[in-house]
């Protein structure tokens, strides 16, 4: 056996932090659907009661805890690729010691 073959995992990676970037830029393309209803709710809530001369404390915490809440999604799937990218490497590294291993030079 060969190098492990992690290509796929590490196009996911690039990606996952491309949408991690995007999102610390408030950008709204890599939310999901869940996500991206929050964000827009809580706007709305906000909007509405600037209009009405009220406060926005709450909709601040909605919007900032949407964001968080998205962050912090991203950053569990960064982990999970990277933890399944070690363990195809450690896969292919044990496999390639067993086969050294079992020759009689």
């Amino acid at each position: 056996m060969g190098k492990a073959d992690t290509r796929r995992l590490d196009r996911a990676i690039r990606e996952t932090n491309r949408k991690l970037d995007a999102v610390r830029e408030r950008e709204m393309w890599p939310l999901s659907g869940p996500e991206r209803r929050a964000i827009l709710a809580a706007m709305a809530g906000g909007s509405y009661r600037i209009v009405r001369g009220r406060s926005t404390g709450n909709a601040d915490r909605r919007l900032e805890s949407a964001w968080t809440s998205a962050e912090t999604r991203l950053i569990a799937e960064i982990t999970a690729l990277h933890t399944e990218r070690q363990r195809i490497v450690h896969e292919a590294a044990t496999a390639k010691a067993a086969k050294k291993s079992s020759g009689w030079w």
